[in-house]
């Protein structure tokens, strides 16, 4: 028997050198190493079959040729993979490559980028802040104490008792206040936020928010409305109207609604203002003093106003968007047409 293992490794060695491609190897594999029919395979199996005294010795030898012949084959597959001169040869180097389709910015942060430029040539700087918060910077410290009615205004998703995923980029007034207390600020701070409502053409689950904040000596309400004004104008065209109205949020004292003429019909009334001939840009708001205090600065000294819009509404709005579910389905026959 163990002769017979000696021609089978002759046998096997001639016909592996004799194998000059990938298939003709695999065929090779599958006639003596294969699990099913392999030659070393059926070796093996019939090892039982022998007397008790002449067992060890084939165990040993079909074993030793099993690695033997895998070595081999690795050897002999690793030698056939490699490209042969006629193979590199062919390659024609001087043709043009296979295009490589270039990445876009996705259209929200397109327009993040049009906001943080608007608005830094009004002296506004960046900053970020966590999207997972406590419920003391998303809530308390901006005027909403536990069960207090207002909270209802922000349907919340949360981690724990303490900690929610933030509702509002708002929390970053106080963080940011605190960071910079007593010295003026201008700063926007953009970052996703999360709600926990029906996702429809005009509400998501998860969006962006741009919130704005100006702290120093004598800000008034005029300095808000220039602000809303120029950003518009600047966003949507020279020749916007902007009005304010009455509303509330409970950082800000007075708050307002700040709503635009409608792009589509220039104040006409459309199906998109809803034929009121107004589009909501953003709600705004002198910084109530509690918050003010809350952020390390005096009321009675220092005043400020606070802003907070969505890119993705803004984006909407100025390219006539209909749902805003198209931002975040990855369909890239709606993404590519704003590359």
């Amino acid at each position: 028997m163990v002769e017979k293992v000696r021609m089978l490794k002759e046998e096997a060695l001639e016909a592996l050198h004799a194998a000059s491609s990938l298939a003709e190897l695999d065929d090779w594999r599958v006639k003596y190493l294969g699990r099913k029919g392999g030659a070393v395979t059926q070796l093996l199996r019939s090892i039982p079959e022998l007397p008790a005294e002449e067992r060890p010795a084939l165990g040993q030898a079909a074993n030793e040729l099993k690695g033997f012949l895998q070595e081999r084959y690795e050897a002999r597959h690793e030698e056939l993979s490699r490209p042969t001169a006629e193979m590199t040869e062919a390659i024609d180097v001087t043709l043009p490559g296979r295009p490589v389709n270039l990445g876009r910015l996705h259209l929200t942060i397109q327009t993040l980028r049009e906001m943080y430029a608007i608005f830094g040539q009004m002296g506004f700087q960046v900053e970020e802040w966590p999207e997972v918060e406590t419920d003391l910077l998303n809530f308390e410290l901006l005027n909403m104490p536990p069960h207090h009615p207002a909270r209802d205004m922000w349907d919340t998703f949360y981690v724990n008792p303490k900690v929610v995923l933030r509702t509002h980029t708002s929390p970053g007034q106080i963080r940011s206040m605190r960071k910079h207390c007593p010295d003026p600020i201008r700063i926007i701070l953009p970052g996703k936020c999360y709600r926990y409502e029906a996702v429809t053409a005009r509400a998501e689950f998860m969006f962006y928010q741009v919130e704005g904040l100006a702290v120093g000596r004598r800000i008034t309400l005029a300095d808000l409305k220039g602000t809303m004004v120029d950003f518009a104008r600047q966003m949507f065209g020279a020749d916007r109207q902007v009005r304010f109205r009455c509303s509330y949020f409970p950082f800000t004292e007075p708050s307002v609604e700040v709503d635009m003429d409608c792009i589509i019909c220039g104040g006409e009334g459309c199906r998109v203002c809803k034929h009121t001939g107004w589009l909501e840009i953003c709600g705004a708001g002198m910084v109530h003093p509690q918050v003010l205090s809350n952020g390390g600065y005096d009321p009675d000294i220092y005043s400020g106003f606070a802003f907070g819009m969505g890119p993705e509404r803004v984006a909407m709005l100025k390219h006539d968007i209909s749902d805003i579910r198209y931002f975040y389905s990855n369909d890239l026959r709606f993404l590519k047409q704003f590359g």
